[in-house]
C-alpha cells in the first residue's frame, strides 16, 4: 500500500491535531450554550445534550493527545494519560446517563412541558452540519494515513451526529405537536447513548475496542 512521504505525514498529522482541537472547542460552546438555554426553557433534552458535549470535551483532550504522539512517531498503544482520560469519560457518561434516566422518568410522569423547543431544533442543525463536516475531514485524513485511531475517531463523532438527531426529533416533534412527554424521550434517547459511550470508552481504556487502538501500516513521523 502506498504510503505519504514524511512532508505529507506532517501536514496529514497537523490537521488530524487541529481537527481534534476544533472538536473539543466545538463541543465547549456547543455544551455552555446548550445547557443554558436548556435550563432556561425548560428543556430537559436540550440541557442534557449540553451535558453531554461537556463529557465529550475530556474524551476530545484524550484523542487530541494520542495524535499527537502518533505524530511524532509514537507507538499507537495508550499511555496512562489516555487511559485516565478515558475511564473518567466513561464514569461520567454513566452519571449522565443514570441522571438523564431518572429525569425523564420524572418528567414524564409529572407531566413536564417546556417553555420552548425552538432553540433545541438550532442548536440540532448546527450540530448536524458541524458534525457531518468533521466526520467527513476525520475519515479523509484517517484514510489517508491509513490510521486505524483516526478513523475510531470520526466513528465516535458519528455517535455526536446521532446525539444530535435525537434532539431534533425531540425538539421539533414539540414544536409540531405540543406534546411534553416528546421531551422526557428525547432525553432518555440521549441517556441511553450516553450508556453506550460510557461503555465503549471504558472498553477502549481496557484495550478491548481494537479499532481505537490498533496504529496504521505507515511508519509515522519521527
Amino acid at each position: 500500500m502506498f504510503c505519504p512521504t514524511m512532508l505529507r505525514l506532517r501536514e496529514l498529522y497537523r490537521t488530524a491535531a487541529l481537527l481534534a482541537l476544533i472538536t473539543i472547542f466545538y463541543n465547549i460552546a456547543e455544551g455552555v450554550i446548550s445547557v443554558w438555554l436548556g435550563a432556561a426553557d425548560e428543556t430537559i433534552s436540550l440541557f442534557g445534550f449540553g451535558l453531554d458535549s461537556f463529557v465529550e470535551v475530556i474524551s476530545g483532550i484524550g484523542i487530541w493527545h494520542m495524535v499527537r504522539r502518533l505524530g511524532h512517531g509514537e507507538t499507537a498503544d495508550r499511555d496512562p494519560f489516555e487511559r485516565r482520560a478515558l475511564t473518567i469519560t466513561g464514569g461520567a457518561f454513566y452519571l449522565l446517563a443514570g441522571g438523564l434516566l431518572a429525569t425523564a422518568v420524572i418528567s414524564f410522569f409529572e407531566r413536564h412541558r417546556p417553555v420552548t423547543t425552538t432553540w433545541g431544533i438550532v442548536v440540532a442543525l448546527v450540530s448536524i452540519v458541524a458534525m457531518q463536516a468533521l466526520i467527513h475531514y476525520k475519515v479523509k485524513v484517517g484514510t489517508a494515513l491509513n490510521s486505524p485511531a483516526i478513523l475510531a475517531d470520526a466513528a465516535c463523532t458519528r455517535t455526536c451526529l446521532q446525539l444530535s438527531v435525537v434532539l431534533l426529533l425531540a425538539s421539533a416533534g414539540y414544536t409540531l405537536t405540543g406534546i411534553g412527554w416528546l421531551d422526557s424521550i428525547g432525553s432518555l434517547g440521549i441517556a441511553i447513548l450516553s450508556f453506550r459511550e460510557g461503555r465503549e470508552a471504558f472498553q477502549k481504556a481496557r484495550g478491548l475496542a481494537c479499532s481505537c487502538s490498533c496504529s496504521g501500516n505507515c511508519d509515522t513521523v519521527s
